[in-house]
């Protein structure tokens, strides 16, 4: 194909509401450095780090919930990202990319031109420093988006581009605390959130690697995360030691944090293991060293995946051994009404947007 050169998009201008992220058909298209492709999106997946950049939240500054300024921004965010560096304007969001390669740069094999690929969302470097897609540097949110060639990895399957979508930060970041933490087959595992994007990516991966699922999930999405595997299902306000039993189980995947955390410590056997990779019901945790000493536990936190994780969600993906969750669709230009569904909670999987 012809590359444009210009391409539309939504950037984001700063933190807080939704006026905050606006539509463009003048973006320039970005041109492929050495090292370098440049994919044309097909579909971008709506996470929570979205949100929390687009509203301050990971500013340390801020100790509430995500949906605490959801809507319209949070008062105390400061000028960081994911990394803690300052975060600069404006900015093309979008962590999950599904499309295809239609540039190189120098040192690429041309061949690449036309491959069918599934953007990794994080961006290491030689010196140790990490980018993340639609955050340091700009992601799926518009047309056309520049990614490392090895962070582009080529998918052979039969979805939709919007199927696609929906995998790679969402299962990357599941699998990934599932290796941190050490998961085996046969082991107990506890997944929080277990109705969203990462909850749901934990269950069926924890499912497909031989663990037993126990979830944590709104009642009214009980039966739908048992459909993905979870053999019990608790309430997010459940006295979780009398409902699971002290000591109980061998992983805890936890995206929730918030007033559950000290009881998920307690769930675990002693000599288990708890990861995390978000915190959407709360930053500030509630924490008895006692528990995490007496029992000898590991605490893993979760965001740079690691090696091999994403050419083993790939390998999941084209066997079939876990399925897309597309809760809903929406056009790019739609971006505010997808965020505001997003927050409602009330969808199993993920919400994407179509570019």
């Amino acid at each position: 194909m012809t590359v444009p050169a210009l391409m539309h998009g939504v950037v984001l201008t700063g933190f807080g509401g939704y006026d905050r992220l606006v539509w463009r058909e003048d973006l320039p298209v970005p041109v492929p450095r050495a090292g370098e492709v440049l994919v044309q999106v097909g579909a971008a997946g709506v996470n929570n780090t979205d949100i929390n950049t687009r509203i301050g939240w990971y500013s340390k500054a801020v100790e509430a919930d995500t949906a605490t300024g959801a809507d319209a921004g949070v008062d105390d965010a400061q000028s960081d990202g994911w990394s803690g560096a300052p975060f600069t304007f404006p900015r093309i969001q979008g962590a999950d990319a599904a499309g295809r390669i239609v540039a190189v740069g120098a040192d690429v094999a041309v061949d690449r031109v036309g491959s069918r690929v599934l953007v990794e969302p994080v961006f290491p470097a030689a010196d140790g420093t990490v980018r993340y897609f639609g955050s340091e540097c700009d992601g799926a949110f518009a047309q056309f988006a520049l990614v490392p060639s090895t962070q582009a990895h080529g998918v052979d399957c039969t979805l939709t581009d919007a199927e696609l979508a929906s995998f790679p930060c969402a299962y990357s970041a599941a699998l990934n605390m599932l290796n941190r933490a050490g998961q085996a087959a046969g082991a107990r595992v506890v997944v929080t959130g277990a109705s969203g994007g990462v909850g749901s990516a934990a269950v069926q991966l924890a499912r497909a690697r031989g663990a037993e699922v126990w979830a944590l999930a709104g009642a009214d999405k009980a039966d739908a995360v048992m459909a993905l595997g979870a053999t019990r299902v608790a309430g997010r306000d459940d006295d979780l030691v009398a409902t699971f039993g002290a000591d109980s189980c061998d992983v805890v995947i936890d995206v929730a944090g918030g007033p559950q955390f000290g009881a998920l410590l307690r769930v675990l056997r002693p000599g288990g293991a708890y990861a995390v990779a978000g915190a959407i019901a709360g930053p500030i945790v509630p924490l008895d060293l006692r528990t995490l000493y007496l029992k000898d536990l590991s605490l893993f936190g979760c965001t740079v995946l690691g090696q091999g994780v994403f050419a083993e969600l790939v390998g999941h993906i084209e066997s079939g051994r876990i399925r897309p969750l597309l809760a809903a669709t929406y056009p790019l230009r739609d971006i505010a009404l997808a965020q505001a569904d997003f927050l409602t909670k009330r969808h199993v999987g993920k919400i994407v947007l179509t570019v």
